[in-house]
């Protein structure tokens, strides 16, 4: 069976199509919308669910956070005050390198909050890890202010 011979029509490359749209005029004094090439300071996780789940989630998490200090980063990966759970040995099962892994745990007086935003200011930290359930506003400004001053990121797990 023969079809007849339908001519073929031009068809318009994708971006020569758009750009045969008319274009709309620009509005003088619209300012433009401000872009920031830089991540945002604080991010926070939430898992739940049985302990053991949540750890095997966040394992590969910390991982990658890890090997950025090996491999764009030459500062720490520092964990502030992390659950009972997450002890040297299960970090070393979770196939963390714990040569560039800080445990840190507050002395004194000092709380978690305040040795979380001194490590963010210091900038020897690529990132900070928390464990605050829940950050209130306050505590975020905080260490948003810190991470930002110190360079670094804030993470805030909460495990649940």
């Amino acid at each position: 069976m023969q079809f007849p011979h339908v001519p073929q029509q031009a068809q318009l490359p994708l971006f020569e199509a758009f750009l045969a749209q008319p274009v709309l005029p620009r509005v003088k004094n619209r300012q433009p919308a401000r872009q920031s090439n830089k991540p945002q300071a604080f991010s926070e996780l939430s898992l739940r669910g049985a302990l053991e789940h949540c750890q095997s989630l966040l394992a590969p998490v910390l991982r990658d956070l890890s090997e950025l200090s090996e491999e764009h980063d030459a500062r720490w990966l520092t964990l502030i005050a992390p659950p009972g759970s997450l002890t040297q040995a299960w970090l070393r099962d979770a196939g963390l390198n714990r040569e560039r892994i800080l445990l840190l745990q507050p002395r004194g007086n000092q709380s978690a909050l305040q040795l979380a935003c001194d490590a963010l200011r210091l900038g020897r930290s690529h990132t900070v890890v928390t464990w605050f359930n829940p950050v209130s506003n306050g505590a975020r400004l905080q260490l948003t202010n810190a991470a930002r001053a110190g360079d670094a990121q804030s993470l805030n797990i909460r495990l649940g």
